[in-house]
């Protein structure tokens, strides 16, 4: 994109700048969840005793015969085809990480040639998508192509409105031909029916009346928008999703003026648009800001079952960019898309709660005395201690490694805060000793007519990977991109696995006739001091905690190859299949499946750094160069003396040969991993052989930028696509 187009960008974003507007705009209740054929629809469209089977299978599990099946389909189809929708899709979740979605026509031939339009049964509970160029991690060979779809009744269909029309699409999962997950959605609905049973067995001591416990989600999700023609000039960024280059702006989020700022009357109308369009959908979006760094922003939901909230958080990611194209705009969801500042994070806030409307992760006014909030806490600490490795391996990616520990964001340190009360707590049920209750601290604002604030004895950590958040726990450290199946499905089975096993401790203790009590709290004082070590409250960025945390055995891996290993482990592998959540071959495949990704990911982002190098960059320089050639001989024809535009010259050549020697030895780099046939030695090769030429390259590259003038700069430089807009 030659930069003499920045006044061309500046009148093309003024023409798409929206105007105001006196319209009101309808009431969210009005139209909230019309696109979503749920328990309300349902109510309305299908026989009582149909319409209870459904409901039976939602909330109990049970299976849905075919003669309900089909009354579902048939208002399904009727309700669909109200709404202007002439296909239906399984829509599904590979181990891609995005969703895919096979499209068929709600139509079938009749004997006289005609078409008439029907949907089964037997259509909506299964369907037959082609599973070869799906990854497998080895779980079938390519003979054994053939993958199935399954109807998942616990997350509504919706329709899914584009500019060229809409489609029924139904959430499903998606298995191999003899039986193994291909998908996330299946091993996520797994984990949340094994905790369900390991959270019930502990209520089981409370005589509660609950008869399902499951995990809930609220998803933040933070995303950078630009203009769309910046996006387009910049090969990296479209097909990479982050830049490979870029000298930093002169400006960046130093000011700390973008956080929580007023938001851009374009960018408000792109948030106005895209939350109307999850609204549709039924996705409870409550919250929307400016985040730290420039064009970078966040919108958070009420919280779900886990899910549900998983499925609508990926329909976010797909909302956003498709009304983000439709404003002009692109909508990046890469975490580190631009160096130097902010990157982007998607915290998950999970908890338990049960259908009888309580959160088992609220202390209550004295947790000290809360015996099954105790249990939950300390096995959470437990599981967290015990897998550390297994978490951050839920949340290893390309694009993650460039941000966790960047002072951004949380380390790869996988670590617990629980905030002074909690602590304190725990650390005199060790000792033995009985916590005094502590009195509400008010805050005051030294100013007669504004009252006090009550001070929040578990106020956040924001350097913690795992917070405690008041009644619930953030995980921060996952990634902008992911989906968050992995993550949430691999809490809750650790989670499940030391419940069962608390569970067990406590049994065994109650066999031995201690009271209930004294067996509880003999339990949870051995289950703390076991696992305090990963708890930690003072500041997770600090040199001092790296030391601290290897000498309390913590696992520090800063790299996808290294972390992904979790996945590897013998107790890994063996947890999930004890509570049947993975396979050991399920399992291997992940692990497999993530390594051949970060390969992939590395070797596209090398072969764009020396194409942009050798193709953009460096002819760029060549031909200033020239210019600079000419205007010094003329100058010394003229008799005058040019250091500084001579040194300027051997600067520009010098920087120029640099990139282009960089970009000869990243490709011999790049060449010699990708013959590697060996998953792990091809990941670890790209990681530490291939990886480390690109900064010696960029900083060629980018001190090139700061030398050529801006109207020969091949692509948008960073000032332009951060404040432009």
């Amino acid at each position: 994109m030659p930069h003499g187009v920045l006044a061309e960008m500046t009148a093309k974003t003024a023409a798409k700048s929206p105007s105001s507007s006196s319209a009101v705009a309808p009431k969210v209740s009005d139209y909230y969840g019309c696109n979503v054929f749920g328990l309300e629809t349902m109510k309305l469209l299908l026989p009582k005793e149909t319409y209870r089977r459904v409901q039976d299978a939602i909330q109990k599990g049970e299976r849905l015969d075919l003669e309900a099946a089909n009354a579902v389909a048939s208002a399904m189809k009727t309700w669909a085809m109200q709404k202007g929708a002439t296909h239906y899709c399984h829509w599904f979740q590979p181990l891609t990480g995005t969703t895919a979605e096979k499209h068929d026509a709600f139509i079938d031939l009749t004997s006289d040639g005609s078409v008439l339009e029907t949907f089964t049964g037997q259509m909506l509970a299964q369907a037959e998508p082609d599973a070869s160029s799906f990854p497998s991690g080895g779980l079938r060979a390519t003979f054994e192509a053939r993958g199935y779809t399954a109807w998942d009744p616990t997350s509504p269909a919706f329709i899914l409105e584009t500019p060229g029309g809409a489609t029924l699409c139904v959430p499903t999962c998606f298995v191999s031909y003899t039986g193994h997950a291909l998908d996330t959605k299946t091993p996520l609905l797994r984990s949340i029916e094994v905790l369900n049973k390991a959270a019930l067995g502990i209520l089981e001591y409370f005589k509660s009346d609950a008869k399902k416990v499951f995990s809930t989600l609220g998803a933040e999700q933070e995303y950078f928008l630009i203009d769309n023609e910046y996006f387009k000039a910049r090969p990296d960024l479209l097909l990479s999703g982050r830049t490979l280059f870029g000298a930093a702006s002169p400006k960046g989020q130093q000011l700390e003026d973008h956080y929580f700022g007023a938001i851009k009357d374009r960018v408000f109308t792109f948030m106005t648009d895209f939350e109307a369009e999850a609204f549709k959908l039924g996705i409870p979006l409550k919250t929307r800001h400016n985040e730290v760094a420039p064009h970078q922003f966040e919108c958070a939901p009420i919280f779900e079952e886990a899910n549900v909230a998983v499925d609508h958080n990926q329909l976010v990611m797909d909302v956003m960019k498709r009304v983000a194209t439709r404003h002009g705009l692109a909508a990046l969801l890469y975490e580190k898309p631009f160096a130097g500042v902010n990157g982007s994070g998607k915290h998950n806030n999970w908890s338990l709660g049960t259908d009888t409307g309580k959160n088992l992760l609220s202390p209550g006014a004295t947790p000290q005395e809360n015996l099954q909030f105790l249990i939950v806490l300390v096995s959470i600490v437990k599981a967290v201690h015990d897998h550390g490795l297994l978490l951050r391996a839920s949340i290893a990616s390309s694009g993650n490694d460039h941000r966790l520990g960047a002072n951004e964001a949380p380390p790869a340190i996988m670590s617990v805060f629980l905030g002074a009360q909690l602590t304190q707590v725990l650390e005199d049920l060790e000792k033995g000793v009985t916590t005094k209750a502590l009195d509400p601290e008010w805050i005051p604002f030294g100013i007669d007519k504004i009252p006090p604030v009550l001070k929040d004895n578990t106020d956040r950590n924001r350097t913690s990977p795992f917070a405690f958040t008041g009644n619930k726990f953030e995980f921060r450290a996952v990634g902008a991109a992911f989906n968050n199946a992995v993550p949430v499905a691999t809490l809750n089975t650790i989670v499940a696995g030391q419940l069962i096993e608390t569970k067990k401790e406590i049994d065994a203790e109650l066999k031995n006739g201690k009271p209930f009590k004294d067996a509880v709290v003999a339990v949870l004082r051995r289950l703390y001091k076991q696992s305090k070590g990963v708890c930690f409250e003072g500041n997770n960025y600090s040199a001092e905690w790296v030391k601290e945390a290897k000498k309390r055995g913590l696992p520090n891996e800063k790299t996808t190859p290294a972390a992904l290993k979790g996945f590897a482990l013998k107790k890994s592998v063996e947890l999930f299949d004890r509570l049947r959540v993975l396979t050991p071959e399920e399992s291997h495949s992940r692990y497999h499946i993530l390594l051949e990704k970060y390969a992939k990911d590395i070797d596209i982002e090398a072969k764009l750094v020396c194409e942009m190098t050798t193709t953009l960059f460096v002819p760029a320089a060549a031909d200033y160069q020239a210019q600079l050639g000419s205007s010094l001989s003329a100058a010394k024809a003229a008799g005058i003396k040019t250091p500084a535009q001579l040194a300027l010259l051997r600067g520009v050549a010098q920087k120029a040969e640099s990139a282009l020697a960089g970009a000869a030895a990243l490709e011999a780099a790049r060449a010699k991993a990708d013959a590697l046939d060996d998953v792990e030695a091809k990941a670890a090769a790209y990681c530490e052989n291939v990886k480390p030429h690109f900064e010696k390259i960029r900083a060629s590259v980018d001190a090139l930028e700061l030398l050529l003038p801006s109207a020969s700069w091949p692509v948008p430089k960073y000032r332009e696509m951060l404040f432009l807009m």
